[in-house]
């Protein structure tokens, strides 16, 4: 029997590695164009399976997907699928919640070191022939400053011992934080369970909580307001986390130093985006996630979650658990 595997994006130069994986289960790769909705709602009633990068796995493309078993994401966050959609037309959802941790708490650390140390600004400035101390902002000893960390996910654990490891203190937030969570990391790394706390103390703000109707455009004018005139926010995490309407406004205003962001609300940005030409910004065009191994590893990763279920296996990392129970389960069929 032959299996079709439908690949709505992927961000990397071939299909090797998960053609390898599927072949061995007798299934084949069907590779959307565009991966725009409409398309995909053309492509859906031909696949057995779904993998995912970034492009939006939306209800109707679900509705069309009617002998799909699985939607399978390429990396962590899964706001880009429609998941309660999916439980309740009985299709598995995963992810690979292990992904790029390394990198992503890497790519934090270095953007608040940019920060910190006014990288870009003095490598801009040598660039255009200024050699001079006190062309950037005045910088500070980062020994003893605090890193507010928002969300404590697999990535937020694995930055919180790289920065005490610079002689920060991490104040983390979240409002469901086990008690006694972070005795492990010694008495410079502390809770919150009251954001405003953590915004109005901290030298560094990174946000690291995943994209939901709770955290779209926390970080707004009345957040940003909290922040001290010296401080920075780091985001790794999804762009739609901040208001980019206020950000440009509290930066032009300077209600605070700066910021250093991987994400944004429309990647790629249209030319004329405002943060694009701030001094005080650093934009990088989400790449926190990558390194040579860590994209090998999700796609391996990814790709064998679809092969588990085209055997009739349960797959590892479900996020929906509950389609388990649903007399409509796909799989059990």
């Amino acid at each position: 029997m032959t299996f079709t595997v439908l690949v709505t994006d992927y961000a990397w130069p071939s299909l090797a590695i998960e053609r390898d994986v599927l072949r061995a289960v007798g299934a084949e790769l069907l590779i959307a164009q565009h991966g725009d909705e409409a398309e995909l709602i053309q492509l859906a009633p031909q696949c057995d399976a779904i993998l995912t990068n970034w492009k939006k796995v939306t209800a109707p493309v679900l509705d069309a997907a009617q002998h799909c078993l699985i939607v399978s994401r390429y990396g962590i966050g899964v706001d880009n699928i429609a998941v309660d959609h999916a439980t309740q037309l009985g299709i598995a959802v995963t992810n690979v919640p292990d992904f790029c941790l390394d990198e992503a708490s890497e790519h934090t650390m270095a953007l608040l070191l940019a920060c910190a140390r006014q990288v870009v600004t003095y490598a801009t400035a040598t660039r255009n022939g200024v050699w001079q101390v006190n062309t950037g902002h005045p910088v500070p000893r980062l020994r003893g400053q605090t890193l507010g960390v928002i969300g404590y996910g697999n990535i937020a654990r694995a930055l919180i011992p790289k920065a005490l490891g610079f002689g920060l203190k991490v104040l983390v937030y979240t409002p469901r934080l086990v008690a006694g969570a972070l005795a492990a990391f010694g008495p410079d790394c502390t809770a919150t369970n009251d954001l405003t706390v953590l915004l109005s103390t901290s030298d560094y703000i990174s946000i690291h909580v995943p994209l939901t109707h709770e955290t779209r455009g926390m970080i707004d004018s009345k957040a940003l307001r909290l922040l001290k005139p010296t401080a920075y926010l780091i985001n790794t995490s999804r762009g739609a986390i901040i208001d980019e309407t206020a950000l440009s406004t509290a930066l032009t205003e300077g209600w605070f130093a700066g910021a250093a962001l991987d994400v944004l609300i429309q990647e790629p940005p249209p030319p004329d985006h405002p943060l694009l030409a701030r001094q005080n910004v650093i934009v990088t065009p989400h790449v926190a996630f990558y390194s040579e191994v860590a994209v090998a590893s999700v796609r391996q990763k990814a790709a064998e979650h679809v092969a588990q279920v085209l055997r009739k296996e349960v797959p590892t990392n479900i996020l929906n658990e509950q389609v388990m129970q649903r007399s409509n389960y796909r799989l059990r069929g």
